[in-house]
């Protein structure tokens, strides 16, 4: 891989424990409404958490010196998995052991961000077995995946799905290789099933390449798309207006913090409405935060334990 892709354990998309196939038609709430959080005037700042490591309460935990308001408006669990059952020739989505505590233990993990108004949504990432979002055989595979996901959406009461097209490696288990009409008719599916609900696109792999097809372009579907490699800029290639889009991706602690306000800086003076940081982790990370914040809000983050 380029010295540019991003620091993301491979661990993080392997099998850790027994599939865990999803059940169908059951759904939670999600608690009480959230909370108004104070105002914030700024980009949309994304946290990225992997799961595996650390957990989704540490996005709750920073706020704006001036005025109290969340750093963070979207959370990221990190990260679900597509797999592929061999003797069904499906894709099925697949919680590992974390990824599965996070979701049992929505009460603690997930309600208390989404009572502060902080959106959390489920990453979805390959797992080495050839099943891809851009290798669906037909219409009816793609919106039988696509179910499974809006499913677990109703059933853990997220607020969403993010689409992350890496370490698929299609053709695995005799599976196919990417084709035009797979992730349009994924996303396709996946919007008419949660129509308010939050899609974003990590913008990477064959997928991100492959956004129309048959005289439909899925482009506008989406709520979010992201640069994928942190520590740089680039301006994901799909048409989505710039306040939906983060060509700034960070990743905490390990970008310096001179790049992270640099790229703040460019985000606010290009006119993009999204800011992507990446492993947010349990320890006092304010001076790492305040550096974008400064930035984009114009004040430094308070950590609380």
């Amino acid at each position: 891989m380029s010295t540019l892709v991003r620091s993301r354990a491979r661990m993080a998309a392997l099998a850790l424990s027994a599939v865990a196939v999803l059940a169908l038609g059951t759904t939670a709430t999600t608690g009480a409404a959230a909370a108004t959080a104070p105002a914030k005037q700024g980009p949309t700042s994304v946290a990225y958490v992997e799961v595996n490591n650390n957990s989704m309460k540490n996005v709750g935990k920073y706020t704006l010196a001036n005025g109290g308001g969340n750093v963070f408006d979207v959370a990221v669990i990190f990260a679900a998995n597509i797999n592929y059952d061999t003797s069904k020739k499906a894709a099925y989505l697949y919680f590992n052991d974390n990824v599965q505590r996070v979701l049992d233990n929505a009460a603690t993990e997930i309600r208390p961000l989404q009572q502060k108004g902080i959106k959390v949504v489920l990453s979805v990432l390959g797992n080495h077995q050839g099943a891809g979002f851009a290798n669906f055989p037909s219409q009816q595979a793609a919106s039988a995946f696509a179910t499974q996901l809006s499913d677990a959406v109703a059933k853990y009461g997220l607020d969403g799905i993010d689409f992350d097209d890496e370490y698929a490696e299609y053709g695995n288990n005799g599976t196919g290789q990417p084709n035009a009409s797979s992730f349009v008719q994924l996303v396709t599916a996946l919007r008419a099933n949660m129509p308010n609900k939050i899609i974003s696109l990590y913008n990477i792999g064959p997928s991100a390449s492959r956004l129309s097809y048959g005289g439909v372009d899925i482009s506008s579907k989406f709520d979010y798309a992201w640069n994928p490699y942190y520590g740089t800029w680039q301006v994901p290639g799909i048409a989505l207006p710039k306040s939906k889009l983060s060509p700034a991706a960070v990743e905490i602690g390990g970008t310096s913090q001179s790049t992270v306000a640099s790229l703040a800086r460019r985000t606010v003076s290009e006119g993009y409405g999204v800011y992507l940081t990446y492993n947010l982790d349990g320890t006092d990370r304010s001076s790492d935060v305040s550096a974008f914040t400064r930035e984009l809000y114009g004040s430094d983050a308070v950590y609380t334990p």
